[in-house]
């Protein structure tokens, strides 16, 4: 294994977490910023108010998302230990 290929499997594992993680992360942003904008517009300054809408949210984007996620970290197991039986 030289330096490319630590590089290579870095990137891709970079990517994999990124695509993994990337639907849940953005709905939290989009639920957040809504929130954010009604607290702003009604003046309810209550600390709970962002929390549950936000994990809620995760969860359904998580459950709608999971056969994705699993596919993108199935597939980059699959070349690590593909790279390991080759001897990369």
């Amino acid at each position: 294994m030289n330096e490319a290929d630590a590089i290579d499997i870095v990137q891709s594992a970079i990517w994999t977490i990124v695509a993994a993680a990337g639907p849940a992360v953005g709905a939290a942003m989009l639920v957040g910023i809504l929130i954010a904008l009604f607290q702003a517009l009604t003046q309810i300054q209550e600390v709970t108010l962002t929390f549950v809408p936000k994990i809620l949210a995760i969860f359904v984007v998580i459950a709608l998302t999971a056969s994705f996620t699993g596919a993108q970290v199935y597939a980059f197991t699959q070349q690590s230990y593909s790279r390991i039986e080759h001897g990369f």
